[in-house]
């Protein structure tokens, strides 16, 4: 039997001030394509009360001959990662209007882009820029829109970077 305020008859669950916001996770690397997501989830961010969160996944150094090499040279591809995430957080908080939460992996960028997801539940949807010229979309987007696709526990916004900053704004 239903309440008279639910024609339904199902529970709705009550939204409270408390509830975790909408998170926009954007995988970052240094490509213009990225740019496009990255403006696209701050503004998404910003007028839906939601939040930016940023993964910058360092690929492993095939460089294993000697161990203190491939020390040195992941510790340095670590301080570029964190200062590019450094960077990158300050332009997010002026668009969006807060701090993004930031993520430095190290691995196969696919692979840890879904271990974040699963250790991550706050995370709601997943923004990549895609390439729009010959070169294909880029080799993550192919990977998540094909075969990984059944993977993933979040939408994906795909943001072509034909688009200029003007369609960005009006369209998020």
């Amino acid at each position: 039997m239903s309440d008279g305020g639910n024609p339904s008859g199902l529970d709705q669950p009550e939204v409270s001030a408390t509830q975790p916001k909408r998170i926009f996770l954007v995988v970052v690397d240094e490509s213009e394509e990225m740019q496009h997501a990255l403006r696209f989830a701050c503004r998404r961010a910003k007028n839906t009360d939601g939040r930016v969160a940023l993964l910058h996944v360092i690929e492993p150094s095939d460089f294993q001959h000697w161990m203190a090499v491939g020390d040195l040279m992941r510790e340095e591809a670590r301080t570029e990662a964190e200062q590019l995430l450094q960077k990158l957080a300050a332009g997010v908080h002026e668009m969006a209007g807060s701090m993004p939460v930031l993520y430095v992996r190290e691995g196969d960028c696919r692979d840890e882009l879904f271990k974040l997801l699963d250790e991550e539940p706050q995370v709601s949807i997943l923004v990549l820029g895609a390439k729009t010229g010959s070169g294909g979309p880029g080799p993550l987007v192919v990977a998540l829109t094909g075969k990984f696709l059944g993977k993933l526990r979040v939408p994906i916004t795909l943001v072509p970077d034909n688009l200029d900053d003007e369609t960005i704004d009006s369209i998020s």
